[in-house]
C-alpha cells in the first residue's frame, strides 16, 4: 500500500465569509479504505465535492496518482477514474440497469451521428460482469430502476463504479436510508472492493460500519481535519471525543 492514490494539500473552500473547509491535508494509499467522520456541517461533503469536481476549490492542491488535477466538473473526475456514490444516487428511474450503468457512456455499435446504433448486447454483458464482480444480485436487469428496492438501487449505483474499473470509489452515507438486510448487502460490496484492492473513501455516521469496513478514520470538525486514526489504535468512544472536540491530536492543535 505504498502508492498514494489521492493527496490534498491545503484544500480550502470558502462560501463568502463562511469557511466550510480549511487547509485539509489528506492522503489515501492504494488498497486502503478510509472513513471520513464528523458532525453535520463539519466539512465532509464539502471535501468530497472539491475532489469530485462538483465545486471549485478556493485554494489548495489535489493530486491523483501523483498528478495535480483541476477537474471542471464531475464528468472530468469520472473520466479520470473517480466514481462517487451519493445519497441521491443520480439514477434514472425509467431506465433499466444497463442503461443506468452506461448513461452518458453508451457503447456505440454503429456510429452514424444522431442516428447511431447502441450496442445493447455489449452493455448487458458488461453489466452482468459488473454485478458478478461486486456480488450484487439483481434478478432482472431489464427491470426499470423505479421498481427496485432502496437497497437494490444503491447496489446498482455502486456496481456502476465496478463497470468502469474506477481508480477510486467515494461513498457518501451509502446506507443511511436502508434497512438491515439492504445495509448488509452494500457492506458486502465494500468488502468485495477491499478484497480486489480497490481504494475507497467512505463518509458515514455509522460507527459500527466504519470500524468493520475501514482501515483508518479521518475526523473533520468545523471545516478542519482534527484527527487521523488507525482503526486498530482507536475505538468508538475515542472517535466521538474527536468529533465533539473533547480531544484533538497534537499535530492538529489549533484546528477548530
Amino acid at each position: 500500500m505504498s502508492e498514494i492514490v489521492l493527496k490534498t494539500e491545503g484544500l480550502t473552500k470558502h462560501y463568502g465569509g463562511v469557511h466550510a473547509l480549511q487547509d485539509a491535508n489528506f492522503e489515501l494509499k492504494m488498497g486502503e479504505h478510509v472513513a471520513i467522520m464528523g458532525d453535520n456541517g463539519a466539512g465532509k461533503s464539502t471535501f468530497v465535492r472539491q475532489i469530485t469536481g462538483v465545486e471549485r476549490r478556493t485554494r489548495g492542491k489535489i493530486l491523483f496518482y501523483g498528478k495535480e488535477v483541476n477537474f471542471d466538473g464531475p464528468l472530468d473526475a469520472r473520466e479520470a477514474g473517480i466514481e462517487a456514490v451519493f445519497q441521491n444516487l443520480a439514477l434514472a428511474d425509467d431506465l433499466d440497469v444497463p442503461d443506468n450503468l452506461f448513461l452518458g457512456r453508451e457503447i456505440i455499435k454503429f456510429n452514424l451521428g444522431p442516428f447511431s446504433i447502441l450496442d445493447y448486447k455489449a452493455m448487458r454483458k458488461a453489466t452482468q460482469e459488473a454485478l458478478v464482480r461486486t456480488a450484487v444480485k439483481i434478478p432482472n436487469i431489464r427491470n426499470p430502476i423505479r421498481n427496485m428496492s432502496g437497497g437494490q438501487r444503491q447496489c446498482v449505483a455502486i456496481a456502476r463504479t465496478a463497470t468502469f474499473h474506477s481508480k477510486l470509489t467515494i461513498m457518501d452515507e451509502p446506507t443511511a436510508a436502508l434497512g438491515v438486510q439492504e445495509t448488509a448487502q452494500v457492506e458486502n460490496i465494500v468488502r468485495t472492493l477491499k478484497e480486489a484492492g480497490e481504494p475507497l473513501i467512505l463518509i458515514s455516521h455509522n460507527m459500527r460500519q466504519v470500524m468493520d469496513l475501514c482501515d483508518r478514520i479521518v475526523v473533520f470538525r468545523r471545516g478542519r481535519i482534527v484527527a487521523n486514526l488507525k482503526k486498530e489504535e482507536t475505538d468508538g468512544q475515542d472517535v466521538v471525543a474527536y468529533i465533539t472536540g473533547a480531544k484533538t491530536q497534537p499535530e492538529y492543535e489549533g484546528a477548530a
